[in-house]
């Protein structure tokens, strides 16, 4: 069930790529590239705004609620996107959508980590997220299916349909996280924490957080400028909107593998190291890409971007709730994406503003993939946590 929203959250944050060369192609909306930069921005301001809901309230109401709210909440937006009459409405609803969003992905996250043995958090962690990649995958399979020939309008209704049947069984089938269920029963009068924040910005979590921060604020920068503007960016390479389309699938395919494999392969060696080299590989399949390749070579340098860049960022937010103690692994993912969601809203105008401009198209390339390599460092420099015996205070043990 997890991994079904999961697949509605990867589908509903893709959809809006898919859809932006017909949207801009829709004269009654009266968009240009610079609108649909800031419309995708929003949606990161939006998942900016629900992602620290998410952190500041995880531990009081529970992943469980949290998690309800938030799907109905980007459900209703995408409804509202699909009946938007003018590019400034649909902005608005992509807002609600990233509301949503921005609650649902931490709230799973940690979801799954409170319900998974330890030495399983990291597989189980990218397999639910592998639903994310499916959902994601989805969404250029449809434009590819359904655009131009049919309207824009049904990628949106399509995105909010399951999720409104899926809510009432979900409310009766999920249980509540036994690390919730323990916090609550044993929660007692003490000062204030500060939204969540002040553990995590401790003496003895202070760098991990930062570093955290640093690494989401690149993977989510890279996940939103990419996918909003990938497939613009292929056709204004020379490429059909068919061809732009399962490209952008074939990246999506590539994520939801490396999730899959990533998260196993982190539970064997460690996930800091799966990390680091999967933001490195984005950045070199980035600048290969912007070559030119032949149309095979190409396909799979798309593959192993995805892989790497989106890859990467679902391994991070692994990486994060196995870092932190149980009592502050909430909170500690909800505030990562919250402060990450700033690259999310730069990706995307990033992506606008260099197709205004006179740079050529390789510069999408050349500039997504500097972000890519700043990830990977400040994940190789988080070090380990060990909460001392009868404290909460986690101090960190060198670089491992």
């Amino acid at each position: 069930m997890v991994a079904v929203f999961a697949a509605l959250e990867g589908y509903d944050l893709a959809c809006y790529g898919v859809t932006v060369p017909s949207l801009l192609a829709d004269r009654s909306l009266g968009g240009d590239p610079a609108t649909a930069g800031t419309v995708g921005s929003l949606v990161a301001v939006g998942m900016m705004i629900g992602a620290a809901l998410a952190g500041a309230a995880i531990s009081r109401l529970g992943p469980r609620r949290l998690l309800l709210a938030g799907a109905g909440t980007f459900s209703a937006g995408m409804l509202a996107c699909a009946v938007a009459p003018s590019f400034a409405v649909f902005g608005a609803a992509r807002l609600l959508v990233g509301v949503g969003l921005g609650v649902v992905l931490p709230t799973l996250t940690a979801y799954v980590a409170d319900l998974s043995d330890p030495g399983r958090r990291s597989r189980n962690v990218g397999l639910m997220m592998s639903g994310y990649a499916l959902g994601a995958l989805l969404a250029p399979l449809l434009g590819a299916g359904l655009l131009p020939d049919a309207s824009w309008h049904w990628i949106y209704v399509i995105g909010a349909a399951p999720a409104l049947l899926l809510l009432p069984i979900a409310a009766r089938i999920l249980p509540e996280s036994p690390v919730h269920a323990g916090r609550t029963a044993g929660r007692a009068g003490g000062r204030s924490d500060l939204f969540g924040l002040r553990p995590l910005l401790a003496p003895g979590t202070r760098m991990v957080t930062l570093l955290f921060w640093v690494a989401s604020f690149c993977g989510l920068l890279l996940v939103f400028g990419i996918s909003t503007w990938l497939p613009t960016i292929m056709r204004t390479s020379g490429y059909s909107l068919g061809s732009a389309l399962l490209q952008t699938a074939a990246m999506w395919v590539g994520a939801g593998l490396g999730m899959i494999a990533g998260g196993r392969i982190a539970d064997g060696i460690g996930i800091k190291p799966v990390v680091s080299i999967a933001f490195l590989v984005g950045s070199i399949s980035l600048i290969a890409m912007s070559m030119r390749p032949a149309i095979v070579l190409l396909f799979l340098l798309m593959f192993v971007s995805g892989l790497g860049f989106i890859g990467s960022q679902v391994m991070t937010n692994a990486f994060i709730v196995t870092r932190y103690p149980e009592d502050v692994r909430g909170a500690g993912i909800g505030w990562a994406l919250s402060v990450g969601r700033l690259g999310a809203i730069l990706g995307p105008s990033m992506g606008g503003w260099i197709l205004s401009s006179q740079l050529g198209v390789e510069w999408n390339f050349y500039l997504f993939a500097i972000p890519g390599l700043v990830g990977a460092t400040a994940a190789a420099l988080v070090p380990l946590i060990r909460v001392a015996r009868g404290s909460a205070q986690a101090v960190p043990e060198g670089a491992g």
